[in-house]
């Protein structure tokens, strides 16, 4: 079933597509995603094998979560989802914990993006949250942004607090994938709550480097971003 996949995979190859997905991803020498190799498949397509191959186990998911390809581990996160969402609170538990185990292959924004919040921001929901706090102080990269991205369903439900608390120890880092990941989840709260946001604001937009900044304010009247951004 795994060598299924792969071969669909490489019949769904763009090479057109992989190039300009190679240097949207940066993943030449010293980029974020050095590395990365892409097949040039859009997110739809892979989306449905996903589905089609929801049934491979945890050994399968393992190879293709340690891939370099871009596309395998993107595929791999995305049948995790669906196994997620089926499954019961052990099941819930063994996948956080194979989750939390390959947090080296979840290494582009686009896979945290995907699954961060469906996984240990939903599995974390009614339990001890530590685990977030010692990613967002992580030396790594993606597990910073793993810990901003995992707050995403409490901001939906309207619980902020996880997330102004994530967003303070991030604050002054300087990768712009982790200044953008602050922004937008300050962004989602200030959809929900524009006042709660700017009270976060207020204490600290002074500081905040200018892309997250930029990034919490985006839907903000013409007026208030510039008061912010001139300030």
């Amino acid at each position: 079933m795994l060598q299924q996949l792969q071969k669909d995979l490489r019949k769904l190859a763009s090479p057109e597509k992989a190039k300009i997905m190679q240097r949207f991803f940066k993943t030449g020498k010293g980029e974020y995603g050095e590395g990365d190799i892409f097949l040039g498949i859009t997110v739809p397509e892979q989306r449905k094998l996903a589905i089609r191959f929801k049934k491979l186990d945890i050994e399968d998911l393992q190879k293709l979560l340690g891939s370099k390809i871009h596309e395998e581990r993107l595929v791999s996160l995305m049948i995790l989802r669906i196994k997620y969402q089926k499954t019961d609170q052990k099941g819930k538990k063994e996948i956080f914990d194979f989750y939390l185990n390959n947090t080296r292959n979840i290494n582009n924004w686009d896979l945290i993006d995907l699954s961060s919040g469906e996984i240990v921001g939903n599995y974390l929901r009614d339990k001890d949250k530590s685990i977030l706090y010692k990613l967002a102080r992580s030396e790594n990269l993606w597990e910073k942004r793993i810990a901003m991205l995992a707050t995403y369903p409490y901001i939906k439900k309207g619980e902020f607090a996880e997330a102004f608390k994530i967003a303070e120890i991030l604050l002054r880092d300087k990768h712009d994938l982790i200044q953008k990941a602050v922004g937008w989840m300050l962004r989602e709260i200030g959809k929900r709550d524009q006042k709660v946001e700017e009270e976060f604001l207020r204490k600290y937009y002074k500081i905040m480097p200018r892309t997250m900044l930029r990034y919490a304010i985006e839907k903000f009247p013409g007026d208030k971003r510039k008061f912010y951004l001139t300030k």
